[in-house]
């Protein structure tokens, strides 16, 4: 009896050993079976970094194997080996292990950006923050920066913006405006002979070195959720006339017109009773035509209709923000702003008033839906050329620019700030600036062209001289042959640049200024549509008529119901 208990208690303990070695043999099981999934110890997980948006991986045998994106997170396992005085450490990425440089891993999202200093490679703001438009200063080509961070890096491992140090603070610059070495922010562009072409262009008027301005690619977005139509048939609708949306509906759904040109801000003309309006200049806030919400419900019909829409800009001449800002003004020999045919301009050097401007089109594009934002009257005032040799006027000039690098800064500045939102930008310019010379207000079509993304010229054949471009008949009789012989010196403009911007120009949908008067009928309008087409600028056009005349626009609408492209 006894023997028998004795071997049960024999078969029991066994039974418990067995028991405790699979328990513990499960729990071996468990754990190694749970390495680099979901439960991985936090402080396991690290940062690729590097002073360049890629960097390499390698095989457990030290082969090199493939690039992973910089700020790409992995897990990192403690282990290091050394070869070639260069340490390795073990991670985990898509599931498979690699070795890789112990400096290209960090455990702060800080760190993950390793430059320390930059190059400017052209003239480029500053901003005060990474999230809106406001500006702290400019760094010029050719100035070194320090690093001190970023604001967030993009999909291919490149920066969006660089946090830099600037004077005795801290600012952001875009990174496609920066690169390692001096020698290489020096560089010009210079693709199939653009320079010895510029080098021809003298600055004979004041406005600027053709051969200072930057010429480098500049991406051209296309937005997935906001396609410009490939060509653009616009009427013009000023901040008034606004009021009469359904009336320009319906006569553009008759017409073959598939956009319109809404005024958000004229000058002594706002559209609306702007919140960037009262921070930046409560005159214009005050004068507003329309209430916020009005206006943006009558915008919104014309968008709920399927029309593209453009959000027009007067920017540096505005009457109403020189009385708020009168620092800002040009000014006369008094010290006061100085009245150009009874306007007002800010000078186009000051950065307040570009905020100003690009705030408000920012705004314009969140709050109210605009697709394209048109910046107007982007220039200097025209005939001051010995007001200024003479010190009669002085444009308060703070960054010791030349005009034509200032608008092309500006350019770049709005582009950039506008863009970040899904929108495009067009830039509108005198039909002289297509000539062979930098005009004294700054204007020089390749470089604009160069930045915009669309850039609309203004070539009235009531604009011209009488015989503009050895024409025998007064060239407002004859609009085909002066926008025919515009249009080829636009082209060759168009063809030298490596990122030419759509070219949208506006027509005259007016009877002539001049005499002998010209009525401007639909043939006229036609005759003008169609030189511009001949010379492949056929990105559309847009009805110039200052009073937004439905009169005018029913009595020419034959001209936009032809297909001439």
């Amino acid at each position: 009896m006894k023997r028998k208990k004795s071997k049960r208690n024999k078969m029991s303990k066994f039974l418990i050993l067995i028991l405790i070695f699979l328990i513990i043999l499960a729990i071996v099981i468990l754990k190694n079976s749970n390495i680099g999934k979901s439960k991985v110890d936090k402080t396991n997980i690290v940062y690729i970094c590097s002073d360049e948006n890629k960097t390499k991986l390698y095989d457990l045998k030290h082969n090199e194997v493939e690039d992973i994106n910089r700020g790409t997170e992995v897990i990192n396992y403690k282990y290091e080996e050394k070869v070639d005085d260069i340490t390795y450490t073990k991670i985990k990425y898509n599931g498979k292990y690699y070795l890789i440089n112990n400096d290209n891993i960090t455990k702060e999202k800080q760190d993950i950006v390793k430059e320390k200093e930059m190059y400017v490679r052209t003239n480029t703001t500053v901003y005060k923050d990474s999230n809106t438009a406001k500006i702290l200063g400019l760094v010029k080509k050719g100035e070194k920066v320090e690093i001190v961070g970023y604001d967030k890096l993009n999909d291919d491992g490149s920066v969006n913006k660089y946090k830099i140090k600037y004077n005795e603070s801290q600012g952001y610059v875009y990174s496609k405006y920066l690169v390692k070495s001096e020698e290489e922010s020096l560089k010009v562009y210079d693709e199939n002979g653009l320079q010895e072409y510029l080098s021809t262009m003298g600055n004979t008027l004041g406005g600027g070195t053709a051969t200072n301005l930057d010429y480098f690619p500049y991406e051209k977005p296309k937005f997935e959720n906001n396609v410009m139509p490939d060509e653009v048939r616009a009427f013009y609708i000023n901040s008034a006339a606004i009021k009469n949306i359904d009336k320009y509906i319906s006569l553009a759904k008759e017409s073959n017109i598939n956009a319109f040109v809404i005024d958000i801000k004229d000058n002594t003309s706002p559209a609306y009773n702007s919140k960037v309006m009262q921070e930046y200049s409560i005159t214009n806030y005050n004068h507003a035509i329309n209430d916020f919400e009005e206006y943006k419900k009558l915008v919104k019909k014309a968008k709920d209709e399927g029309f593209y829409l453009i959000g027009r800009i007067t920017t540096f001449k505005d009457n109403y923000f020189v009385e708020d800002h009168k620092e800002t003004a040009i000014k006369n020999s008094s010290g006061l702003p100085f009245n150009h045919n009874s306007s007002y301009w800010p000078t186009a050097y000051n950065r307040l008033v570009w905020e100003f401007n690009v705030e408000l089109a920012r705004e314009a594009v969140k709050e109210i839906g605009f697709n394209e934002i048109q910046f107007d009257y982007v220039r200097f005032p025209d005939r001051t050329q010995s007001l200024e040799k003479s010190g009669t006027i002085n444009l308060n000039n703070t960054y010791n620019e030349e005009k034509a690098s200032a608008i092309q800064t500006f350019v770049m500045y709005a582009a950039d700030s506008i863009h970040e939102l899904g929108a495009y930008v067009s830039i509108d310019v005198f039909g002289e600036c297509a000539s062979n010379y930098v005009t004294a207000y700054g204007q020089f079509w390749a470089a604009i062209s160069n930045v915009a993304d669309v850039i609309s010229g203004m070539p009235y054949p009531d604009h011209f001289s009488e015989h503009e471009y050895g024409i025998s008949e007064i060239v407002w009789t004859v609009p085909y042959k002066v926008l025919n012989m515009w249009g080829s010196y636009v082209a060759k403009k168009q063809s030298i640049i490596p990122t030419p911007a759509v070219v949208r120009t506006w027509i005259q949908t007016y009877n002539s200024i001049k005499t002998p008067t010209v009525v401007y009928d639909s043939s006229k309008i036609s005759d003008e549509i169609r030189a511009l087409y001949n010379n492949g600028l056929t990105g559309g056009y847009m009805t110039w008529n200052s009073s937004s005349s439905l009169e005018k626009y029913r009595e020419v609408n034959a001209a936009f119901k032809k297909v001439y492209k």
